[in-house]
C-alpha cells in the first residue's frame, strides 16, 4: 500500500507537468507527459486492465488533449491549483487574437472560457473532428459530476495551421 496521500502526490504530478511544458515551449515540440500524468495507474492487486495514451508530435488531437490534460490539471487541484501554469499553458496553446476574446467572454459570463464552466471537469475526451478551412476541429467531451449526476458538455476546439488553437465554442464551425 502506498503511504503517500494524494495530496503528497500532486506537487510531483505538478511538476512533472510543468517540466514537460517548459520543455515543449523550448524545443517547439508538443509534450505527453500532460496526458500521461492524466491517466492514472491501476492499484496493486487491481484486475483493471492498465490504460495506455499515445500520440504524435505535430497530431492536432494529440496537442488539443496535450493542453486540456495539462490545463485540467492546473486548475483541478482545489486545495493548490496553480494559475501560473493554466497561464503559461494558454499563452503557450492558444493564438495571442483568441486569448484576448476569451478573457472577454470569461469577464462577460463570470466562467473559464476554456472549460466553458465555472467548475473542473472530472473526465474528458478528445476526438478529431476534421479539416475546417485552414484549420482543424477537435471534439473535446467534458465531463462534470460523477455517479448518476453528470453533465457533459461538447467543446468544438478550432486549432489553426501552425497549431495554435484559434477557437472554442460549443457549436461547430463545419
Amino acid at each position: 500500500m502506498n503511504r503517500k496521500s494524494p495530496a503528497l502526490r500532486r506537487p510531483v504530478r505538478r511538476a512533472a507537468v510543468a517540466a514537460g511544458l517548459v520543455l515543449a515551449v523550448g524545443l517547439g515540440v508538443s509534450t505527453q507527459v500532460s496526458a500521461q500524468a492524466a491517466v492514472h495507474a491501476p492499484a496493486k492487486g487491481s484486475t483493471t486492465a492498465p490504460q495506455s495514451v499515445s500520440g504524435t508530435p505535430g497530431q492536432v488531437v494529440t496537442r488539443v488533449a496535450d493542453f486540456y490534460g495539462a490545463y485540467i490539471d492546473a486548475k483541478g487541484d482545489y486545495t493548490d491549483p496553480d494559475g501560473a501554469l493554466a497561464t503559461a499553458l494558454r499563452k503557450h496553446y492558444l493564438t495571442p487574437d483568441f486569448a484576448e476574446r476569451l478573457a472577454a467572454w470569461e469577464e462577460k459570463n463570470a466562467a473559464d472560457g476554456v472549460l466553458r464552466a465555472q467548475n473542473v471537469p472530472a473526465q474528458w475526451t478528445v476526438t478529431d473532428n476534421g479539416t475546417v478551412g485552414h484549420g482543424h476541429e477537435v471534439i473535446v467531451t467534458l465531463t462534470f459530476g460523477s455517479g448518476e449526476t453528470t453533465q457533459k458538455t461538447k467543446l468544438f476546439v478550432l486549432v489553426e495551421r501552425y497549431n495554435h488553437i484559434s477557437d472554442i465554442d460549443t457549436t461547430s464551425t463545419s
